[in-house]
């Protein structure tokens, strides 16, 4: 009797949301044209490499921190695995504490060292720190650290909504800066000297770097590379994760909180007897660049959650080395709930293949919902 109390008290929540903000959905706007951004001048872009520059090693130290609780996957993993590729750096992932650490929306990874076991190793800091987007943006540890690494020269990259902690840290006073587009309004009301940057995915500004949302995590790590190593290693590591080319430009209108966004939201919540847990098995030596994206994505539809899944509870290493936790053990998952392989996808390649199948299992307007909230520009000529 309680499990139907509940059952009906949801959805007595969401007859209530949508009869009364009826008209509020009604207000949004539709869904967004798109048009070509405009390309990048060749001395904007020279200007962002040059900004980008080793601080201080000839074969820099980039490091990636995070919470243990809730740091969103693809920031956190998406870096570490393209970097790691590329072979011109020494690359890192921390945590505030020890222990494994529950990324969201998906996956469980153990952290390579803490922020204490760093310091202690490289007192005089990383050349570059790559904050991805928290579960809280004001973490008294993550920000003191950050802060730490900063006053040390490193270059402090925000990824997607990690801005919001560059901003918290103190980072952002005076500078050109961007973020996910769900959290513009909110990290300018915050930090109203920041100069908000319109249609970049991308920007630098005296040593802090910030991009929009969750999937410009790769095209900021091959321009992290490229200022590392030059164009044809980036452009090498580019055609190796599925991104030909790929520059700064985005078309900013493109992504906003629209009538469809909203609606899908308000849809796929309330289908609750339709959400499923869909498996994928966890193996030694899979992309973690891949499996970050694909499961991210599937965790996206307010329909669906991935899980790994193995036949042990022991942790598996990735192809660059990190540690991932199976959520369940098992040796075998429902055929009609279990996501394809990720097989030898190319990364970029994977999430357009996840974005297919998410629509030939829920439609189209889930596809757009998550794209959307991935921020990935779908109609794009480069990355």
């Amino acid at each position: 009797m309680r499990s139907r109390r509940l059952l009906w008290s949801a959805l007595a929540a969401v007859a209530a949301f949508i009869v009364i903000g009826g008209g509020w959905l009604w207000s949004l706007p539709p869904a967004p044209s798109v048009t070509p951004p405009p390309p990048i001048a060749h001395d904007e872009r020279d200007a962002t490499i040059a900004a980008l520059k080793p601080p201080k090693r000839q074969r820099p130290l980039i490091a990636i921190v995070g919470i243990n609780d809730a740091t969103e996957t693809t920031d956190y993993l998406v870096p570490y695995g393209i970097l790691r590729r590329a072979d011109v750096a020494d690359v890192v992932t921390l945590a505030t504490a020890p222990g494994p650490m529950t990324l969201y929306p998906t996956l469980k990874v153990e952290p390579q060292a803490t922020i204490a076991e760093f310091d202690a190793q490289h007192p005089d800091g990383a050349d570059y720190v790559i904050v991805p987007a928290m579960s809280r943006d004001d973490d008294p540890a993550a920000l003191q650290w950050i802060r730490s690494q900063a006053a040390k020269k490193a270059i402090i990259v925000g990824i997607c909504a990690g801005a919001k902690v560059v901003g918290d840290a103190g980072l952002l006073h005076g500078k050109r800066a961007t973020t996910h587009w769900y959290f513009v309004k909110a990290l300018r009301g915050k930090h109203p000297t920041m100069r908000y940057a319109e249609d970049r995915r991308l920007v630098v500004d005296d040593g802090v770097a910030t991009t929009t949302g969750i999937t410009a995590s790769m095209p900021m790590s091959l321009t992290l590379i490229e200022a590392i190593a030059g164009r044809e290693k980036a452009r090498s590591v580019g055609r190796d994760i599925g991104l030909a080319d790929w520059d700064a430009r985005h078309e900013s209108d493109e992504f906003k909180f629209t009538r469809p966004f909203a609606l899908t939201a308000i849809e796929n919540t309330a289908a609750f007897w339709a959400h499923e847990q869909l498996g994928i098995e966890l193996k030694d030596g899979v992309d973690e660049v891949s499996l970050a994206i694909v499961t991210d994505a599937w965790s996206r539809t307010y329909r669906s959650q991935a899980v790994t899944f193995a036949s042990t509870a022991d942790a598996r290493q990735s192809w660059s080395g990190i540690r991932i936790y199976p959520d369940q053990v098992t040796a075998n998952w429902p055929a009609e709930r279990l996501l394809p392989s990720l097989g030898d996808r190319k990364p970029a390649e994977a999430l357009d293949s996840a974005l297919q199948e998410i629509t030939a299992r829920y439609g189209t307007r889930t596809t757009d919902f998550v794209a959307m909230q991935l921020e990935y520009p779908r109609h794009r000529a480069t990355q």
